[in-house]
């Protein structure tokens, strides 16, 4: 019986609120329960959103919803989860843009460059950690707005539980498209690995 009055409260405390654009679409929902909340936020996330700057000339990529970026927010009690990202296009070079976003994330610490789960060149791992493999260990792949960008070329930048990435895709119509993206992992990251040993 204590069960059930539980599970009661805990879903009379639960708030759901959903706003749709224009079409009807979705376009933020937020579920926030005693245990903590889900928050997804879709077209008000920016380059400066994530500490970078966007290349000059870049525009917006949007999906299949017509969305061109997202946050998502997951927490619960101390386990925060949080992932910003905004896609982009350019006309010019795929080797123009990445060298632009080098020094940009710079300011994160050292900067690895990463073509899938290998590294390309030196360093091979920033200074906190961070390597090219640990895309498959804990975020999974970088897929943005419909597009995988884990096989293709990323720049990395930060620690294993605060990453600031920039990936690519092979060029489509003679456009470069890039995602910017901003991950902060629970603070559990980055342990696991050690606890298993």
């Amino acid at each position: 019986m204590s069960l059930g009055l539980a599970l009661t409260l805990g879903l009379a405390g639960c708030r759901v609120h959903v706003e749709k654009d224009k079409d009807g679409k979705e376009k933020n929902v937020q579920v926030d329960t005693p245990f903590g909340g889900v928050h997804v936020n879709t077209d008000q996330t920016s380059a400066s959103d994530l500490g970078l700057p966007v290349y000059p000339g870049a525009q917006p990529v949007r999906d299949e919803e017509n969305h061109k970026s997202a946050d998502v927010h997951l927490g619960f009690g101390e386990w925060q989860l949080r992932v910003k990202a905004v896609s982009y296009r350019s006309e010019d070079s795929k080797d123009k843009v990445a060298a632009f976003y080098k020094k940009a994330l710079a300011r994160f610490g050292d900067v690895i460059t990463c073509q899938g789960n290998s590294p390309v060149g030196t360093p091979t791992q920033t200074h906190e950690g961070l390597t090219c493999a640990d895309n498959d260990k804990h975020q999974g792949n970088v897929n943005i707005n419909g597009n995988d960008y884990k096989g293709d070329l990323q720049l990395k930048a930060g620690s294993k539980r605060h990453q600031h990435i920039v990936g690519f895709q092979e060029p489509k119509n003679g456009q470069t498209r890039f995602a910017l993206v901003a991950i902060d992992l629970p603070a559990n990251v980055g342990h696991d690995d050690e606890d298993k040993q």
